[in-house]
């Protein structure tokens, strides 16, 4: 019996998306499958190439730096060249610059090309994201939003053991390696994704049935135009906020243990349970959370979030440390779908692209921000006081979402069918009242 109710319930959490989703779903757990780089460039640069931790955090910051420039290019792009063209750039580029990457040996020659690898990386997110609002039906965004981080995350938990197998023999094979499942994925979009794309009109705008005459009155969206809509900017800064406090536990975290006498294999096992739950989790919570109102789950995240990093202040055994850990990873696991299903509902149709962007820039510059911050903080004051900080970011970020979605458009009725989105041409109608700009 136990296993024909999971076996049931697998089958409703993937039962109803096209076939198109699947091969996009496929296409980022490829991707995810050939993370070396972002995984292991600190011990490469420091153990392999005998260069200080100061640069390899130097390099660290400049990869960073690339996703933050490359946000809002590749997001005008998805636009105006399409979903498709731009994913195959950007993987296509992101293959050639981590390759390169394994051969360059001089610092300058390495920060340079970590930098475009950082790009080409992240440029294909906003047409990835785009894509996916494109072909999937409002009400099964957040089930497909959910199932995309679940690929990531599994995709990055078997990649970080394969590529420390992997190190063991030779960086540079890794290097290459994923550079070869880059290209796959490049392959799998090219072959088997159609553009999805919402065609443009005569009238400088289109949709299908009844929004198609309300769209159609509609210019194109420019960067403009996304910066003027207060809400959806609102949301980009309390993804900002929320991003800082997820960031500590790559940043905040392994210091602050390691001052409190743990070794890096201490946080190693502490942080695998953030994976080992999101791939657990995930799907279950999603089903749970699908007919929930998103403004209620949003606020409960953000205090999850925020007060599970608190926690580990009055952490002492490892145990402890584990505990804490679980709480933020609940949080993370609801917060991730419920607000790329709210990003979708605020971007007009022929803005996604634009919005996706701004929205992913959100996550580069706080993962510029959050080493600065933890550093910071840690080094004046304590580790208690960034503990601290992440439960005032989280009660900031929790009452503005409260404030935020109060009068928004549509959510009470996403809740009440548990969409978590309503039509995105008909929730940005007046974003899109702007002339068109880059």
């Amino acid at each position: 019996m136990p296993y024909a109710r999971l076996s049931r319930a697998a089958r409703e959490s993937v039962a109803g998306l096209p076939r198109a989703f699947w091969w996009l779903w496929a296409s980022t757990l490829v991707n995810r499958l050939g993370a070396f780089v972002a995984t292991f460039m600190a011990l490469y640069l420091t153990l392999e190439r005998g260069y200080s931790a100061s640069f390899a955090g130097l390099v660290a910051a400049l990869h960073g730096l690339g996703g933050v420039v490359s946000s809002l290019g590749a997001g005008v792009m998805t636009d105006r060249l399409g979903r498709r063209p731009t994913m195959l750039v950007a993987q296509v580029s992101t293959a050639a610059t981590v390759a390169l990457l394994g051969f360059m040996e001089h610092p300058a020659a390495i920060a340079a090309v970590a930098l475009l690898v950082g790009m080409a990386s992240n440029a294909s997110r906003p047409a990835v994201q785009a894509m996916m609002a494109d072909i999937v039906r409002p009400e099964d965004r957040v089930r497909a939003f959910a199932l995309n981080y679940w690929a990531i995350n599994l995709g990055f938990a078997v990649s970080s053991v394969a590529a420390g197998l992997v190190a063991e023999y030779s960086y540079l094979a890794g290097f290459l390696g994923e550079a070869a499942l880059t290209l796959l994925c490049a392959v799998l979009v090219f072959v088997k994704l159609p553009e999805s794309r919402p065609a443009v009109d005569a009238g400088g705008a289109g949709g299908a049935g009844s929004a198609g005459s309300a769209a159609r009155v509609a210019p194109e969206v420019g960067l403009g135009t996304v910066l003027r809509d207060r809400r959806f900017m609102g949301v980009v800064g309390l993804s900002f906020l929320i991003s800082l406090i997820f960031t500590q536990g790559s940043v905040g975290l392994p210091v602050a243990m390691g001052a409190a006498g743990f070794s890096p294999g201490d946080y190693g096992l502490v942080v695998a349970v953030n994976g080992v739950l999101i791939v657990a989790l995930q799907l279950p919570v999603t089903r749970l959370i699908e007919h929930r109102d998103p403004r209620r789950l949003l606020v409960v995240s953000a205090l999850l979030a925020g007060y599970g990093f608190a926690m580990t202040a009055f952490a002492g055994p490892l145990w402890a440390y584990a505990l804490t850990v679980c709480v933020w990873t609940l949080a993370e696991i609801v917060n991730s779908p419920t607000q790329m299903g709210l990003v979708v509902q605020l971007s007009p149709v022929h803005g996604r692209g634009r919005y996706q962007g701004m929205y992913t820039m959100s996550w580069s510059v706080a993962a510029l921000v959050a080493p600065l911050m933890s550093g910071l903080v840690i080094d004046r004051w304590g580790a208690g006081w960034l503990w601290a900080t992440t439960g005032v970011l989280g009660t900031v970020a929790a009452g503005g979402y409260w404030v935020l979605m109060r009068a928004l458009p549509g959510a009470a009725d996403a809740a009440a069918s548990g969409a978590g989105a309503v039509p995105a041409v008909e929730a940005g109608a007046a974003a899109v009242a702007a002339p068109a700009e880059a």
